[in-house]
């Protein structure tokens, strides 16, 4: 390594944020940085790291996209066999990350996980291009798999049993999740890491404290 890592510094400038600035609705607040991530040419404006802790504590975290915001909660969707959502079934309790270095920007989320109904599953599933599709039928996903041509062989052996074209129904081991928020962090990078974070927490009486942490 050429460089030592610890001598990596970026210094943030681009903006500020202060309670003043925000939204009093928090999902409405993460809906004006989304947009102006995804309008700034954010790669991935919808990528997330999804982290979930098992019943022991143990933590695991991935990337996973962003598939929609319904009455200010969130969603996306995954194989319901998967590692993440073996975890989900023993603690449904997830933290969601989204980091727009473009903006100088991170947004944390916390809450409870619940499935959302087979049919809003059905519907979005159909909307997915018709390889993805067909990719939920093949991927059993977190599972071993010895080769790349055993994936393909069964993409053939599903393409065959609906063809492009025809309709696919969404497996039933597939579907959606959405995360109820009961936390935000609102991040705006600033020189010398003093960096404004601006927090919403939801109180027992379901409105919304909101107030500045420390960097």
């Amino acid at each position: 390594m050429n460089k030592s890592l610890a001598h990596i510094r970026k210094e943030y400038s681009q903006r500020s944020l202060d309670k003043t600035d925000v939204s009093a609705a928090p999902a409405h607040q993460f809906s004006i940085w989304l947009d102006e991530a995804i309008e700034s040419g954010a790669l991935e404006a919808t990528a997330m790291n999804l982290a979930t802790a098992d019943a022991s504590g143990k933590p695991t975290s991935r990337i996973v996209l962003l598939k929609g915001i319904d009455q200010g909660n969130f969603l996306f969707y995954t194989n319901y066999r998967s590692h993440k959502a073996t975890i989900l079934e023993t603690n449904a309790f997830a933290a969601m990350n989204f980091f727009w270095p473009e903006l100088e920007r991170q947004v944390r989320i916390e809450g409870k996980i619940e499935k959302v109904s087979a049919e809003e599953s059905d519907v979005y599933f159909q909307s997915r291009p018709y390889g993805s599709r067909i990719g939920a039928w093949v991927s059993e996903q977190s599972k071993k798999v010895d080769t790349r041509e055993e994936l393909e062989k069964r993409v053939k052996e599903y393409t065959k049993k609906y063809p492009e074209g025809s309709y696919v129904p969404r497996p039933d081991f597939w579907g959606g999740y959405r995360l109820i928020p009961s936390y935000f962090e609102f991040w705006q990078g600033q020189p010398s890491r003093l960096h404004d974070r601006i927090v919403y927490e939801l109180k027992d009486n379901g409105q919304w404290d909101i107030y500045r942490i420390c960097p």
